[in-house]
């Protein structure tokens, strides 16, 4: 059977180019600080602290770049940690910061079970890792130990429902071409895949393109041999015994069942989104963040002190749209669905700058403090539930 270092040698994931960050920037969730502030630090860090940062299992360094990249153009302060098994893909991380002129990282070959040999951290990514390894519980509890106090966690694990197809075919391959090395068992694997029927549960699945996507892909999805999924019970269960705590999965109202059925009153919040999952059937991974015991620390928009930023909405469009009464579109996993928003927020939408705080939104409104709640309430719940609108100090510090 091919290790996961020996996969990882052959097949560094995700396939990239260093040149190409010369004229685009990979960005997505988790990991972007403002996302990460939402999450962690209640939307309210202090981004002249400098940041201890541990990318567990970087990769090739898509989660890497994009956290360096921000915090190096907003000049605040940072030590960043990447670590993975793999020679070959550190090789590219590394390349890729170099083109970028990123230089407060230290890069280590070796296993996130070290973690807490590099030191303490306020922030921890792992990304698309811990379902990779042989006791993913183990894991866990490694990378607690490596973080400081107050600090949190923002990770990707598999989900079992939007992944159908892809086990029995891992099993099936394995059976086929264990004692192949990686790139014989992939060309055995592609012309075996050509020759299965369309009906086949993994060709009907419409939430899988890795294998599409490049030979890297292929391998890691379908020819990976260790790998599990998680479902919302089990994802919260392994976190509560290894002593974190769930801040939010992202975005959040994907896990929410009232959008697609009236919820018995009172049900425990981790059966509601346990309940989402079962409804959508579309969660391919369960991306979420985690502190380390205690209470989440997420943004909940009423504290004066919170910026608000739109993500990948202009301001101006948004309000524009509002205003008009026009519905705001939000694609999902799953499909569309439609935000109405109340036409009197459309002038406090278009004030979202990234560095105005909600207090100075509303006196700016000439609104009072009430008025302006329930209203910024109404407005933002729908946008902030699907990771349009989160809140950061980001820009406003520095």
């Amino acid at each position: 059977m091919v290790s996961v270092k020996e996969h990882y040698e052959a097949f560094p994931y995700p396939e990239r180019d260093p040149e190409d960050e010369r004229h685009r920037l990979i960005t997505g969730s988790p990991s972007h600080p403002v996302e990460l502030d939402h999450f962690v630090f209640g939307g309210l860090r202090d981004w002249r602290t400098p940041l201890r940062v541990l990318v567990a299992g970087g990769g090739t360094g898509d989660g890497l770049i994009q956290i360096a990249h921000y915090l190096a153009l907003a000049g605040h302060p940072h030590e960043i940690t990447y670590l993975d098994l793999s020679e070959a893909s550190r090789r590219v991380a590394e390349a890729r910061a170099r083109v970028r002129g990123l230089e407060a990282i230290r890069f280590h070959t070796g296993s996130l079970l070290e973690a807490a040999d590099h030191g303490e951290f306020d922030y921890i990514d792992c990304c698309g890792v811990l379902h990779h390894l042989p006791d993913p519980e183990a894991g866990f509890r490694a990378l607690r130990t490596a973080l400081a106090p107050g600090g949190g966690m923002g990770f990707m694990v598999y989900a079992p429902l939007g992944r159908s197809g892809v086990y029995p075919l891992q099993e099936a391959f394995g059976a086929l071409f264990a004692d192949l090395p990686p790139k014989k068992r992939l060309k055995a694997a592609k012309a075996v895949f050509d020759r299965l029927p369309e009906g086949h549960p993994f060709k009907r699945n419409p939430h899988l393109t890795d294998h599409r996507a490049s030979d890297a892909g292929f391998y890691d999805l379908l020819l990976h041999g260790q790998d599990r999924a998680y479902d919302v019970a089990s994802l919260v269960d392994v976190l509560e015994r290894t002593g974190w705590a769930l801040s939010s999965f992202t975005p959040p109202a994907a896990y929410d069942p009232g959008r697609f059925a009236q919820v018995p009153a009172g049900m425990d919040p981790v059966a509601r989104m346990a309940l989402a999952e079962k409804l959508s059937g579309a969660m391919r991974v369960h991306i979420a963040y985690a502190v380390g015991g205690g209470a989440p620390r997420v943004a909940d928009g009423r504290d004066p002190r919170l910026v608000p930023h739109l993500i990948g909405v202009a301001p101006a469009a948004l309000a524009r749209a509002v205003a008009e009464g026009r519905a705001v579109p939000v694609t999902t996993g799953g499909g569309r669905i439609e935000l109405k928003l109340p036409r009197a927020a459309a002038r406090l939408l278009a004030m979202v700058n990234g560095t105005r705080c909600l207090g100075e939104i509303a006196q700016a409104a000439g609104l009072p403090e009430a008025r302006f709640a329930a209203l910024w309430g109404r407005a933002t719940e729908g946008l902030t539930g699907w990771g349009l609108l989160l809140y950061s100090s980001f820009l406003r510090s520095g």
